[in-house]
């Protein structure tokens, strides 16, 4: 059965990028990418000359079908957002619903998450929080 993989990305220094997260992107048939320029050095950085496709929140709605297409035809697909974990905060939330919706497999590859490095930097108990979103740039 074919799978859509959510994959953890670097939130900063490439090194951070997780040995599974490496072997994924280097297998799967393509490559869903918030900002492809950017996916693109960290592929090229793990050795990952996999197609890049643009997923981002302004063609979420219309990728979703060929997304569906290529599961149904048996392509292993990953999901990766520009830093970090994909969904949190960014887009595919669409993607990952329709996805299960038709059934098909998906697997998270844990990474990088932004909560939480500044949760644990902060000095803070960590045992229970609430994340509620980033703060807004403006």
């Amino acid at each position: 059965m074919a799978t859509l993989y959510i994959v953890s990305t670097p939130i900063g220094n490439l090194d951070d990028v997780s040995e599974r997260a490496a072997a994924t992107l280097r297998v799967v048939d393509r490559i869903l990418a918030e900002d492809t320029r950017r996916t693109r050095i960290l592929a090229d950085r793990v050795g990952a000359s996999t197609s890049l496709v643009s997923l981002h929140a302004h063609n979420e709605a219309e990728r979703i079908e060929s997304i569906l297409g290529w599961l149904g035809d048996g392509e292993d697909l990953a999901l990766v957002s520009d830093a970090g974990t994909p969904l949190i905060s960014d887009p595919g939330g669409r993607v990952v619903a329709a996805v299960v919706e038709a059934g098909h497999r998906v697997v998270p590859v844990p990474g990088a998450s932004a909560i939480l490095a500044a949760l644990v930097a902060a000095g803070l108990p960590a045992e229970r929080f609430t994340f509620l979103g980033f703060l807004a740039r403006k």
